[in-house]
């Protein structure tokens, strides 16, 4: 048996493989029609489990608790990308089970997420089929979402408290314990998953949220977004929009004071000219302007002290340097 990824069967009888009457039954709860045992393929898999993953991360028993009941009728699909075409299969039961006397590397039971799977059989599905049971595709994660990340050590927001993941403080290793999911989005074959084995795709907290979902974005065009990551996401974008209002009233206050000291120390340059100039340069170029127009004035128009000294020189009077 292979953990964090699909269950490899060992060589049973045909009719252990036979799906069962209630199995059955759970999968027509989401066909169109009534599907014979015949006519489905139905396959294990685990989806993901309380161990700490290579983000530094774990769910908590709780949480596979939760996941159980919101992955059930989520379908599968390869990696992560959302398109209809993509969906291969669906599950129809969920549970968390342990494994015997085993323990995670913090010294808990072991808890992983078990899920029954089926799909069509179908002349389209026999290759993907065949490539299960041989163990070509095999690895699996979930795309979900959670509503806090906490620190094992303290139990505050890991974003806020002073503890580093991988790092262990009086014994206690620190990771980051995934809390209360809010949505499952799907599960899908992939590559190199995050947990070994079965990876997960997981969002909590605003930073690391918002930067998981901008990465998403920015690698396959598309992601699913639970209620709350469309706030956060919505937020993010007003704050860049006042962000950009700020940045225009800065750029246009500083290129009007790149037009007025041209104006005084380059009077020869039209302000037409100057102004299509300053329109093509960068806020940083705009900057280096003003201070070179600025050297350029103080200097052109250094005030002159009404007691100078080479006026007293010029005048051959004795008391001459009190001349004005």
């Amino acid at each position: 048996m292979k953990h964090n990824n699909i269950v490899k069967a060992a060589r049973v009888s045909a009719e252990a493989r036979a799906v069962s009457d209630s199995e059955l039954a759970l999968i027509n709860r989401y066909t169109r029609r009534e599907l014979c045992a015949d006519e489905v393929y139905v396959f294990p898999v685990t989806l993901c489990d309380n161990e700490i993953d290579r983000d530094g991360e774990r769910f908590t028993a709780e949480a596979l608790e939760k996941l159980a009941r919101l992955f059930e009728g989520k379908t599968g699909i390869f990696d992560h990308d959302p398109a209809a075409k993509n969906q291969t299969a669906r599950i129809f039961s969920c549970a968390v089970e342990g494994d015997g006397d085993r323990t995670n590397s913090l010294g808990e039971p072991y808890l992983r997420l078990a899920a029954r799977a089926y799909m069509p059989k179908t002349e389209g599905n026999r290759e993907l089929i065949a490539a299960i049971d041989s163990g070509i595709i095999k690895e699996v994660s979930v795309g979900c979402a959670v509503e806090k990340t906490v620190c094992s050590v303290c139990g505050e927001e890991l974003s806020d408290c002073p503890h580093q993941k991988g790092r262990s403080y009086g014994g206690r290793l620190c990771c980051g314990e995934l809390c209360n999911p809010t949505d499952a989005y799907e599960w899908s074959f992939v590559a190199v998953p995050a947990q070994r084995g079965a990876g997960v795709t997981k969002s909590a907290g605003k930073e690391k949220s918002m930067e998981k979902l901008l990465k998403t974005l920015e690698s396959s065009g598309g992601v699913m977004l639970s209620g709350g990551d469309c706030k956060r996401l919505l937020g993010y974008i007003d704050n860049l929009k006042q962000s950009a209002k700020d940045g225009v009233y800065y750029r246009e206050s500083l290129t009007a004071e790149v037009l007025r000291l041209s104006a005084a120390v380059q009077p020869d340059i039209s302000r037409d000219t100057m102004e299509t100039v300053a329109r093509g340069m960068t806020v940083a170029q705009l900057g280096e302007f003003k201070a070179a127009y600025e050297k350029m004035k103080n200097e052109a128009f250094a005030p002159e002290p009404q007691l100078y000294g080479g006026k007293a020189k010029q005048s051959g009077a004795s008391n001459g340097q009190f001349t004005i």
